[in-house]
């Protein structure tokens, strides 16, 4: 029978709850993402008349030729709201003076089904967990709509007992609220809680909250260097977790 090869003792009563980041853990980050910024790199240009793209690209951390994205730089960490302020303030430096105007004509956000692409067969994982009676949640610095809709897509959304995103007004990662809330819903304990996730801000965040097992993955934005001193094992992707 498939089983999770993670070292966490059961809780008889209330049992072990894994908790999933989305972006790079088990969607492909550069898939839903990269496409997006350059999409919207373009239309700040044409609604700035002038080009405000490179300005963007280095305030984000993003490095446009090799596609590398700064691990623990805004576009890999920062929720869509704060991203948004962040592209008004960076357009505002470069000489716009209309800044707001200009990237709230410009913006868009990704399409949630179509860039959405499962680093693993999410469905066999999710179904091999939770058939453990493993609870499964997730928690992102996405926002909620976007989320809901990306895991429907994904067709794991039935297998998700507890969501909770950036904009559900909870401290953001590295924070532990989003932890604590999904535990407290859950009525699981942080100690009998699995924290996955490919960001640095993932892992401290487990770490905070006191998770008894802290997973990082090497499938999106971080390497083994920056997720080893805060995590307690680090895969090279999801998949690892079952055999």
């Amino acid at each position: 029978m498939t089983q999770i090869q993670l070292p966490l003792n059961r809780d008889k009563n209330r049992g072990i709850l894994c908790i999933f980041d989305k972006d790079g853990t088990l969607i492909d980050f550069d898939a839903m993402w990269t496409s997006w910024i350059f999409e919207l790199a373009e239309r700040l240009d044409a609604a700035a008349g002038q080009p405000v793209a490179p300005a963007v690209f280095a305030g984000i951390g993003f490095d446009p030729t090799t596609r590398f994205i700064k691990p623990e730089g805004p576009f890999a960490v920062l929720p869509l709201a704060d991203f948004y302020q962040l592209i008004v303030r960076i357009v505002r430096e470069a000489g716009v003076s209309k800044a707001e105007q200009v990237v709230a004509m410009a913006w868009c956000t990704p399409d949630p089904v179509t860039s959405a692409r499962p680093l693993c067969d999410l469905h066999a994982l999710f179904g091999a967990l939770a058939a453990q009676g493993i609870k499964l949640a997730i928690a992102t610095s996405d926002n909620r709509a976007l989320t809901e809709a990306t895991l429907e897509a994904l067709g794991i959304a039935s297998f998700v007992s507890g969501l909770v995103c950036a904009d559900d007004g909870l401290p953001i990662k590295p924070a532990p609220d989003m932890i604590l809330s999904l535990c407290r819903e859950l009525g699981v304990a942080p100690a009998h809680t699995v924290m996955v996730g490919d960001a640095v801000a993932d892992v401290q965040m487990g770490r905070a909250a006191g998770a008894g097992l802290v997973v990082g993955v090497l499938s999106g934005v971080s390497d083994q260097p920056l997720l080893a001193p805060y995590a307690d094992v680090v895969l090279p992707s999801i998949a690892a977790l079952v055999s």
